[in-house]
């Protein structure tokens, strides 16, 4: 695990912080982790995660690693991230309250402020989500 409190890598807040902790970071790579409990934003009657709480935990991995990037770098605040486009997403199963999320990210090229990504979700070893995003992450001043 990084070490760092996640609220210091990302500016999402309760009610919908999707992360619960950046574990690790390996040149442009990154994983996190989430448990799922009760009450989540996101969650369905049927106590599974919504598809949109899917592509927002991979969304906010992202932003916890681009936060991680930019604390490295000396920023203070975390910066702003925006998704721009989401492609190719699957989702093979929806996780139910109690899994624990795990994950990675791979970042891509980056062209004029939008950086391509992957990620893949997985519960118990098993992909249960994957896509491909671009975001735009606005440094802070």
């Amino acid at each position: 695990m990084i070490g760092l409190d996640i609220k210091d890598l990302l500016p999402q807040r309760d009610p919908i912080l999707m992360v619960d902790a950046l574990l690790s970071v390996n040149g442009e790579e990154a994983e996190t982790s989430f448990t799922i409990r009760p009450g989540n934003f996101f969650l369905a009657d049927d106590s599974r995660l919504e598809v949109t709480g899917l592509i927002e935990n991979i969304a906010q991995s992202a932003s916890a690693f681009a936060g991680y990037l930019a604390k490295l770098a000396g920023a203070v605040e975390p910066p702003i991230g925006y998704i721009g486009e989401v492609k190719n997403f699957r989702c093979h199963h929806r996780p139910q309250s109690g899994d624990e999320l795990h994950t990675f990210i791979r970042l891509g090229a980056e062209v004029g402020g939008v950086t391509l990504l992957s990620g893949e979700i997985h519960v118990r070893e098993e992909i249960i989500a994957e896509t491909q995003m671009k975001i735009s992450i606005q440094p802070n001043k």
